[in-house]
């Protein structure tokens, strides 16, 4: 006769596991570790899944609600893999061309920067003489650099630095170590002269949560993925990502609550020297005010970290404590407009970039000690409507614009009145800078979102849009890590951890939290696909909203979300 299973846990090899989140990160752990054999419930806040990468409709129009490039391909698509699939199958993905266009302040014309190399390299030449060979060195070198970051410090835990003191990385020594001390800014800018050319090698730190000037040349690497490898659209929008995400969860056996905000992780004290506590469960809250609490035996924090470690536990057991925060750097905040545009906007590409000539005193009003919202900003802007007719009404453009700005929930949010009159800036500005010359008065569909809201709804770190900047102090082994020191079966996967910002890190942070669990130290991807270490299989996921009752045998597996 088999012994029986208490509420909520498991018997066996199989965990109870809660994910607190449904964003990119919560989603992707809680689909490895139910396919691993463990059973999983997500939490989610909101009452849609997504996290930042949400989606809405209004009047017609589809917006992103944040992340609009796809780079990095091969990881989303290794993610995949370890579930059996892969983004062939999961998404319709379309490489743009152009790229991206941008406009500089003062510049006669705009820049295209078309897809492939040696058509990049040609636009090089074109406008600096000669630039085009220095180019082929750079990509050459940041190619280089993304191999070894892939190979070596993306995928590992750093719970062991052995598996680092291997010849390719020690021979690479003396050259780590230049990349790591030098500014992004510097080091671009000994292959060219021309403004704007700086710019394209110097702006994907912003993906990064950085300023070129103090984000280590080391993430020169960046302009390998949209100069080398090409950015790409999935038709549909970033929306078909989150569903194709929450359909590996589910099809894996994922329980997903939304709605449910966790007030705690609970926990109980055990005879250890390494940690003093273990989790014993999740308290939360649902819409309706009643509270709950769901017993775990693993709990994954893919919400903001500061969040997870300062509200969610105990001053003693933090192992991010508040004075490890105000030493810290956040990325940049944002102030987000979604336009709704009458009439056809060809000044605009897929994605269009437009940077002020004062490329350095944009970046200190951000980041430098009295910061400001700046003016002119440079800013970003997707019009996804050039590629995807099902985002927009007939006969109008979907617009959405990214203002980076101060990590300051004191700026406001939507509706704030110093905000919407930034915001009127911004869209004065695009109307200038691009010649759109009626652009405000064809707008239909307006919203904003700001630094409160990011506050508000993800409980954002300093209200930052992106999480922890990568800083040479926040990146790779010297970021946040991933399991708590003071907490056994505490886990965190998302932007605050390691590896870091951004949709391919996310993921990657999420098989980092399986590594974890498997004690493995190597530093590469796992293999795809994974196996299932049960031994039995939930035949169909619970509902959502429901609490699946105990398994009755051994192995059985349900599964979660993200923030």
């Amino acid at each position: 006769m088999k012994k029986a299973v208490p509420s909520g846990r498991t018997a066996g090899p199989g965990k109870t596991v809660v994910v607190i989140g449904g964003g990119i990160s919560g989603l992707a752990t809680a689909a490895l570790l139910a396919t691993e054999g463990h059973r999983v419930t997500i939490l989610e806040k909101q009452d849609v899944l997504g996290g930042r990468a949400y989606t809405f409709s209004e009047d017609g129009f589809r917006f992103d609600a944040g992340p609009s490039w796809y780079l990095m391909p091969e990881v989303i698509d290794h993610y995949f893999q370890l579930l059996g699939t892969s983004a062939a199958e999961q998404l319709d993905l379309l490489k743009l061309d152009p790229g991206y266009r941008l406009i500089s302040e003062g510049a006669a014309e705009p820049v295209d920067v078309p897809a492939g190399r040696a058509r990049v390299v040609a636009l090089f030449d074109r406008l600096e003489p000669g630039a085009g060979a220095r180019l082929e060195k750079y990509l050459d070198s940041a190619a280089e650099t993304y191999t070894m970051a892939k190979r070596r410090f993306l995928y590992p835990t750093f719970q062991s630095f052995a598996p680092l003191l291997v010849p390719d990385i020690l021979a690479r020594l003396p050259r780590l170590a230049r990349l790591l001390l030098e500014p992004l800014h510097s080091y671009a800018r000994r292959y060219v002269s021309n403004p704007s050319l700086q710019q394209i090698l110097e702006y994907p730190a912003v993906f990064l949560g950085a300023s070129p000037f103090t984000a280590p040349s080391m993430y020169h690497l960046m302009s390998h993925l949209d100069l080398d490898v090409g950015v790409y659209y999935p038709m549909g929008g970033f929306a078909r990502l989150v569903e194709a995400l929450e359909k590996q969860a589910r099809n894996a056996g994922v329980t997903i609550r939304t709605s449910t905000e966790v007030l705690e992780i609970e926990t109980a004290p055990i005879i250890s020297r390494r940690r003093p506590a273990a989790v014993r469960a999740v308290r939360f809250r649902k819409s309706d005010g009643t509270e709950e609490t769901l017993a775990a035996d693993v709990v994954i924090s893919a919400a903001d970290l500061h969040h997870s470690e300062t509200a969610l536990l105990p001053r003693n057991l933090q192992t991010y404590p508040q004075r490890y925060w105000q030493r810290g750097t956040a990325g940049p905040s944002a102030l987000l407009l979604y336009l709704g545009v009458r009439g056809g906007l060809p000044q605009l590409q897929h994605h269009t970039l437009l940077f002020t000539k004062n490329w350095e005193e944009n970046f200190k009003a951000i980041f430098g000690k009295d910061t400001f919202i700046p003016e002119p900003a440079s800013m970003y802007v997707c019009k996804p409507s050039a590629t995807d007719p099902d985002v927009a009404p007939d006969g109008h453009e979907n617009v959405f614009v990214l203002v980076p700005i101060p990590p300051d929930p004191g700026l406001g949010g939507s509706g704030d009145e110093r905000l919407e009159r930034a915001a009127d800036a911004v869209i004065g500005q695009l109307s200038e800078w691009a010649g759109i010359p009626d652009l405000a008065g064809r707008i239909v569909v307006r919203r904003m979102y700001g630094p409160a809201d990011f506050e508000r709804d993800y409980h954002s770190w300093k209200g930052t849009s992106l999480g922890p900047a990568h800083t040479l102090k926040q990146s790779a082994f010297f970021r946040a890590g991933n399991v708590s020191r003071k907490v056994e079966g505490l886990y965190y996967a998302g932007a605050s951890t390691i590896p870091g910002i951004g949709i391919p890190m996310c993921l990657i942070s999420a098989e980092l939290v399986v590594k974890r669990l498997r004690g493995d130290t190597s530093t590469g991807p796992l293999s795809a696909p994974l196996r299932l270490a049960g031994t039995a299989v939930p035949s169909a996921p619970a509902q959502e909203g429901t609490v699946p009752p105990a398994p009755a045998e051994e192995g059985t597996v349900s599964k979660g979300t993200t923030a």
